[in-house]
This record gives C-alpha cells, structure tokens and sequence, in this order.
C-alpha cells in the first residue's frame, strides 16, 4: 500500500467480506510488531495509549490524541481505525471539526461513542448522539477522505448494559450514516447474534478482551471485525509488573528468561 487512499480502500475492502482482526497498539513499536506478525489492520486504543503518558483512560486531551493518530499511522503501511471517543467534544459541529482534523492524520477509519461521561445519564439522548454521528459522517464525506466511520454504544461499558437499547441505537447510528457498527463488552454469543442481524449488512466490530470466544467462532455469527482494545497493553503490563515485583519484593530477576529478540522483530 503506497499511500493513505490505498489504506482506506484496503480498510474498505476488508469490512467488504470474511472476518479480520485488528488488534491494538499502544505506541509505535507495538504497531511495527503486530504489522510484522501479519495482521492486516489495526486500531489505537485510547485505554493504552492513556497508560503510556501515565494517565486513565479518558485523560488525554484531543491535540494529544491527534499527534498520537499521526504517529501510529506514519509507523506501519496498513491501515489505521481510531479510537477516537466521543469526538473530543458534545457538539455536533465540534465533533465534526475534529473529526475534520483527525481524518487528516493518516487514518484509514475512526469511532465516534455516545458515552456522555455523566454518572446520572451515561449515555447521550438518543437524539443528539445521532446528530453527532451525521456530523461525523459529514466531516468525513466533506475531507474526501472515504475513511471508515464506526458508531460505537457505549451502554455495556458504562453500566446500562441493556441490548434492546444497543441495538436501538446502533441501527440509529447505521441510518446515520455509519459505515460499522460497535458495542464494546458484549459477551454473550447471543447478544452478538443481535447486533449482527439487527444492522445487517453493514458490518460489526466485536470487542474480545477475553477468552470468551474465537476468532472462527465469531466468524460463523457474522462478525466482520475483531479488536481487542487496551487488553494487549494490559497484557504488556501484567508481564512488567510480575518482573518489576520479583525485583523489587524478592530481590530476583526470574522473569528475565525466554524473552523475545526486540531489536530483530523491528530491525530493518
């Protein structure tokens, strides 16, 4: 792929048929490695990005989130879908100016949440997240990018884990204009069912943060997309700090064996 244009049609491409997995990096170097192992797209997590600046999920500004988009995109030559939460803004015009900023980094597709951040009403109104997500869809239509716009419900996440209401939503959100439809923490096979038949056919993107499924498994119910958020970060970290104990608790280096060759993974 020479360019951005050549990763959004690849992106679209592979939304077309079959089933890919697009799992998330949190810095350049995880992007060069999962490139390397084959994966044909991949996607940011804001989750582990956060973690790298020291910082909770939720807690980097939207110039931050932007640089970081550049710098994930510029790192591997398949394409890119972002993380983007709920747009850096509530407006719906704000979301699409920084929609407008974001699809200019590189990117070859982006989420827009209706997570609203409120502990009382944690969803939007209906009616204005799916104002946000036209606007998204007319922010990208308007770039002439063609970059993938996902539409993401968020209820599962943030304690309204009802799926009448998801799937309410994320057909609001195909009308809308999303090309990809998103309800992270769906576990149940059954509620992915749902989702699949309810916005068919326009693809799904399926959350696995746990082994509460497969690859083919969720193939054969119709996903279209796999990711895996902030799991692999937290993967990552769960090996530093089972090491960083033993040092600091034991005085002992035991972690430090059968540890992968770095340098020949990401050399040129």
């Amino acid at each position: 792929m020479d360019g951005p244009d050549d990763r959004v049609d690849e992106f679209h491409r592979l939304h077309s048929s079959g089933c890919f997995v697009m799992p998330n990096p949190w810095d350049a170097g995880s992007a060069r490695a999962l490139e390397q192992l084959g994966f044909k797209a991949l996607a940011t997590t804001s989750a582990g990005f956060a973690w790298t600046l020291g910082r909770a999920d939720g807690h980097v500004a939207r110039d931050q989130a932007l640089e970081h988009l550049r710098v994930i995109a510029a790192a591997v030559s398949v394409p890119v879908n972002a993380d983007f939460e709920g747009g850096y803004a509530v407006d719906p015009t704000d979301v699409a100016a920084n929609v407008r900023m974001a699809a200019d980094t590189g990117i070859a597709g982006l989420s827009i949440e209706d997570s609203s951040g409120d502990e009382a009403a944690p969803l939007f109104e209906l009616d204005l997240a799916v104002e946000r997500v036209a606007a998204a869809r007319r922010a990208i239509d308007e770039s002439g990018t063609g970059i993938v716009l996902t539409g993401r419900s968020e209820g599962f996440v943030c304690g309204r884990p009802d799926i009448d209401e998801t799937v309410r939503r994320l057909r609001a959100y195909a009308d809308a204009g999303a090309d990809c439809l998103y309800a992270p923490r769906i576990d149940r096979l059954e509620h992915v069912t749902a989702i699949v038949s309810a916005v068919s056919p326009k693809p799904v993107n399926l959350l696995i943060n746990a082994p509460f499924t497969t690859v083919a498994e969720a193939a054969q119910l119709g996903v279209r997309r796999i990711s895996v958020g902030g799991t692999l970060a937290r993967a990552a970290w769960a090996g530093f700090l089972l090491a960083a104990r033993d040092i600091a608790e034991d005085g002992t280096f035991s972690r430090f064996e059968r540890l992968p060759d770095v340098d020949g993974l990401l050399g040129d």
